[in-house]
């Protein structure tokens, strides 16, 4: 998938699981219970134990149509092992022109992490696809319409304060697909393997989506 199909897939889906699963050996039924609530991008963090041994794992295991890539990336070489390990795409925390500059290089989307309009414009600029406005629960939907209002043109992605069933409002405040971690995939449930209650967040998740969507 090229660079900008892979972009449009993100932006078609809307949702993005991030993963910060305590024990790979967690990931394959999660994925699998994520796949069958509709949810159709993951984002390994490099938090993950052997985040790189899993995503090479797990970019020949997933269904063609499910989306693999990385997250919590600090720097260049990260992004690039990451990459050959099989991830599409590559998100970070923070603004890093190298990190930016190694996943164009490489052909792959990147999105890296913003806070404040300079940061935000500043990692567009950069050449960053999406901007991960980070973390977003502290300024909220309403600071995504006033960023927006004189800067049409970013794309941004609220990671932190997505819920199951706000999706669609984050959307109608500008975001152009949202990050769902611990909402999607809390640590209750992962302590407990509680798969089929993932699956059903999943699937509230992607209704809400879609309610916006069609509307």
């Amino acid at each position: 998938m090229k660079r900008e199909d892979t972009l449009k897939f993100i932006e078609k889906e809307k949702a993005v699981a991030v993963l910060r699963i305590p024990d790979a050996s967690l990931f394959e039924p999660v994925a699998e219970a994520l796949y069958n609530g509709g949810v159709r991008i993951l984002e390994i963090t490099m938090t993950v134990p052997d985040a790189l041994g899993l995503i090479n794992k797990a970019a020949s295991s997933l269904p063609e149509d499910m989306l693999l890539g990385v997250g919590s990336v600090l720097d260049a070489a990260t992004a690039q092992q990451a990459i050959e390990a099989g991830a599409r795409f590559v998100v970070s925390p923070v603004v890093k022109e190298e990190i930016i500059q190694k996943a164009g290089e490489l052909g792959k989307p990147v999105m890296a992490g913003a806070f404040t309009p300079t940061e935000i414009q500043y990692a567009w600029e950069l050449g960053s696809d999406i901007v991960k406005v980070f973390p977003a629960n502290i300024v909220g939907m309403d600071f995504f319409k006033a960023v927006k209002a004189p800067m049409p043109h970013l794309k941004l992605m609220p990671t932190g304060g997505v819920t199951l069933t706000n999706g669609k409002e984050w959307l109608a405040a500008g975001a152009c697909a949202v990050g769902v971690g611990s909402a999607l995939v809390s640590s209750d449930d992962l302590k407990k393997r509680d798969f089929k209650n993932i699956e059903k967040n999943a699937r509230v998740l992607i209704e809400n989506l879609e309610e916006d969507i069609t509307k």
